[in-house]
């Protein structure tokens, strides 16, 4: 099933328990995978919807980040929405899957030692292979060890 189609039946369950934080959440994130749907014209794929997702998380997050500490409630209501988010994000991959993936990157673009001048070359051809699978800066991070 859809993750559009997945969070409006979640949303409607959540109505009919008078769970209204959790509702207003996955309102809220319906309303952001409907707007990219509208953008693209077309259905969403899979991966498409991950990005939703971690954009709407990341936006949180940043919310936390730059709340002031004495907004108890808004800082409430951002946790409150991480946690909802999180369930529709896929599991994320683990350093050693990442490290396979890096792996079998060098294999195909032929590199056996790489040089700082190639991490252009490999992130263009890496990033594909984990996009909304792995963590960017985990991933950057990890091929970058590779250099040293």
């Amino acid at each position: 099933m859809a993750k559009t189609e997945e969070v409006r039946k979640q949303m409607m369950a959540a109505m009919k328990a008078g769970d209204r934080p959790r509702k207003d959440a996955l309102s809220s994130l319906l309303a952001a995978l409907k707007a990219k749907q509208i953008d693209k014209q077309a259905e969403l794929t899979e991966a498409e919807e991950n990005a939703v997702v971690a954009k709407e998380l990341k936006e949180l997050h940043e919310t936390l980040d730059t709340t002031p500490a004495d907004r108890t409630e808004a800082i409430a209501e951002a946790k409150a929405r991480i946690a909802v988010f999180e369930e529709f994000m896929p599991k994320l991959m683990e350093e050693k899957e990442i490290g396979a993936a890096i792996d079998e990157t060098f294999a195909e673009l032929g590199i056996g030692t790489p040089a700082p001048s190639d991490k252009g070359r490999i992130m263009k051809a890496l990033m594909p292979k984990v996009a909304g699978k792995a963590d960017g800066r985990l991933v950057n991070e990890l091929v970058s060890k590779r250099f040293a």
